[in-house]
């Protein structure tokens, strides 16, 4: 059994130090971002960097007593931890503080918990735990249905709140699923249904005609892909017939099938499910839209400041956009307008490269492990900091929708910065057990 004395020496400190750093550079930009002053002292709890110093201190608090965890109890607790996060998610609906139009938060004082946050948690140890068992494999049906199932569950009772940027998180598991051994194909046709309702989506908006007939746009999408099946169905019957399988007919059949009827969930979603606002801004993300003073202020403010920084920034609360306070929610999902601007292209870069180291570490870490149990929950891990870094930054950018996803460390908030310790925590404890061959 693994002795508790090999814990600090087993400990992955590179990966400790990233954490440390990250989350110093985060305060001081939140510091920077939120800085009144009336009020120029770091540690003053009535602001939000105040706040957030407390949070680093229970986070670290946290950390350490993770630390005296076994990581057999961790893999044994899973199912606990999974009902007990997915049970926040019902109450949350119930007893919730409804914050910006989503019944998301338990509210304390001037305090929140997000239990969406958790759920992270959650569900990456759930799938850790079931994929790691015995004579369970990816390929079988039964398996994947089962995986789908852990995650529709969280899934729906986060978009009750609504939460969709935490939804579009969950996508991040088919990586994870791929490296079990998840056929290629599921990942082709994910990029198909990217491809197909961006087409979709800015096609709808037009209206087109031939031969007299009269159509939005997507529903001669719908009727390009039947006439594309059948020319390559008789084509195949013409040249190939003998070398192709009636599996792949059948593939055929129901790729084309299954995108009529993705097309045309997609526009009900679109037209009856989606709010007004979240409909807005993906026009104006396709570019079918321009509200500059509206749902594109966000956006707009953001690129102008991190624009504005050039090649070097301007200094440490010396951001003139950021300082008067012209990006709404510099501090929480548009934390990174604040690098671009004080810290410029080559400050956004080491903090982007930063990420990226420790996100290539969680995956070397995942691989060297014995345990499948561990490597599995360390890809989950990864891949939730790249789908956070990816939308977060994309979002300031203009790349990607305005959707509330923070910056792993950076943006304020204790629920994320807790989440995200105890992710990284639970598997730096997990890999401190490494030479212990678990499950």
């Amino acid at each position: 059994m693994h002795r508790k004395g090999n814990v600090l020496r087993n400990l992955d400190w590179f990966t400790v130090l990233l954490y440390v750093g990250l989350m110093l550079m985060g305060w001081f930009n939140i510091y920077s971002a939120s800085y009144n002053a009336d009020h120029q002292s770091m540690f003053d709890a009535s602001q939000e960097y105040g706040k957030q110093f407390i949070w680093i201190i229970t986070a670290c608090v946290l950390a350490f007593l993770i630390m005296l965890f076994d990581g057999e109890f961790i893999r044994r607790a899973s199912p606990v931890i999974y009902g007990i996060t997915t049970l926040l998610l019902v109450l949350v609906l119930i007893f919730g503080k409804e914050v910006n139009g989503a019944k998301a938060w338990f509210g304390f004082g001037s305090f929140g918990i997000q239990p969406s946050e958790f759920s992270k948690l959650g569900i990456s140890l759930m799938l850790a735990y079931y994929l790691s068992q015995v004579n369970i494999k990816i390929v079988d049906f039964k398996t994947k249905l089962t995986a789908v199932a852990i995650l529709i569950l969280p899934t729906l009772l986060i978009m009750l709140q609504p939460d969709t940027g935490t939804v579009l998180v969950f996508t991040a598991y088919i990586f994870v699923m791929y490296r079990e051994g998840l056929s290629g194909n599921i990942l082709l046709l994910g990029l198909l249904a990217i491809v197909l309702a961006v087409l979709s989506l800015v096609l709808k908006a037009t209206t087109l005609s031939y031969f007299g007939l009269e159509l939005p746009g997507h529903y001669f999408l719908m009727i390009f892909l039947v006439i594309a099946a059948v020319l390559i169905f008789f084509g195949i019957r013409r040249f190939v017939l003998p070398r192709f399988r009636r599996r792949n007919y059948l593939l055929l059949i129901g790729t084309v099938a299954g995108s009529l009827l993705f097309i045309g969930t997609l526009d009900q979603v679109f037209e009856n499910v989606l709010e007004p606002h979240q409909k807005i801004r993906i026009n104006i993300l396709l570019g079918l839209a321009e509200d500059p003073q509206g749902a594109g202020y966000n956006v707009k403010q953001s690129k102008t400041a991190i624009g504005s920084g050039g090649f070097s920034g301007k200094g440490y609360l010396d951001g003139t956009l950021t300082k008067f306070k012209y990006v709404p929610m510099q501090s929480t999902d548009f934390i990174f307008c604040t690098i671009g601007e004080e810290w410029g292209f080559l400050g956004s870069t080491f903090v982007i490269a930063v990420f990226v180291t420790l996100m290539l570490r969680l995956i070397f870490i995942a691989e060297r492990q014995r345990s499948n149990f561990t490597r599995i929950y360390g890809y989950s891990v990864a891949c939730i900091f790249f789908m956070h870094l990816l939308i977060n930054v994309g979002m300031a950018i203009g790349l990607a929708p305005v959707i509330g996803i923070p910056l792993p460390f950076f943006s304020y908030g204790g629920s994320s910065l807790w989440g995200f310790t105890i992710l990284l925590f639970f598997l730096l404890k997990l890999d401190t057990e490494r030479l212990v061959v678990l499950r």
